[in-house]
């Protein structure tokens, strides 16, 4: 099951957000959207999930996206924004529902399968006992944590998460990326955009490496995070350190141009 993008562009008025990505996304592992800031990771993502308008086409097992049932699209296809609102101050367990309603009608009542699904959810992302707290009274990272066990109760084939770690502590950060690995483990592709080098080589298999809207490299993490691609990329140096036989990438300084 591969999710494949073809020669996609995006153009805001007369400024190129995305020029010509190419890419094929394979199930069952985790892949990084690295890149400088305004290098078109988060336009990308929304792409992926049909919700920005692009030139060239997004397929997934075949089939354009853009084509697809809305609410199949939403049981394959689970995003998560980087700057997501809820704007009704329910309980946590509540939002976290709001995952099933493509699974469902919005008139039924959950079932036991939705309940387990919710359950799972917010066990994975150690949110149970906010279940009952209204979403307004947590603190961020509590509130992106709930926003992801929503993503993950939907059960999507494929899931594509746009900087999620940015509200969250070290300790949460590092519980969320096992989780989204748990998730590539069990079958689904995962996309996920980061900033943190050090946390995108301990956790993904592979790296997309964009810079001013193109692909600059895309392949396994050794092949990819690289002192001479992340200097292309980022203008720093780079360390190489050894983490039991995994390469990370530690940025020392930056490059004067």
């Amino acid at each position: 099951m591969a999710l494949i993008v073809h020669r996609l562009s995006v153009r805001l008025g007369t400024r190129a957000i995305l020029r010509d990505v190419s890419a094929r996304f394979e199930a069952g592992r985790v892949t990084a959207i690295l890149g400088p800031n305004g290098a078109g990771k988060s336009t990308l993502v929304k792409a992926m999930a049909a919700l920005v308008t692009a030139s060239g086409s997004v397929t997934l097992d075949g089939a354009a996206i853009g084509d697809m049932d809305p609410r199949a699209r939403a049981r394959a296809i689970g995003y998560l924004p980087q700057d997501a609102v809820v704007h009704w101050n329910m309980p946590a367990r509540e939002v976290v529902a709001l995952g099933r309603l493509p699974h469902r009608r919005a008139s039924v009542a959950p079932s036991a399968l939705d309940a387990v699904a919710i359950d799972r959810a917010m066990a994975a992302t150690d949110t149970a006992t906010l279940a009952m707290r209204p979403v307004g009274e947590l603190s961020g990272g509590e509130r992106a944590r709930v926003l992801l066990a929503r993503v993950l109760a939907g059960e999507p084939r494929w899931l594509l998460a746009d900087e999620p770690l940015a509200s969250l502590d070290p300790a949460h950060q590092i519980d969320l990326l096992a989780r989204l690995q748990a998730h590539a483990q069990g079958g689904a592709g995962v996309i996920v955009v980061l900033h943190d080098l050090v946390q995108a080589a301990r956790a993904a298999d592979d790296v997309l490496l964009l810079k001013d809207g193109g692909v600059l490299a895309f392949g396994p993490v050794a092949t990819v995070l690289t002192p001479a691609l992340l200097e292309q990329a980022f203008g720093v140096r780079v360390a190489m350190l050894d983490e039991g036989g995994r390469r990370l990438p530690v940025p020392v300084g930056r490059i004067d141009r």
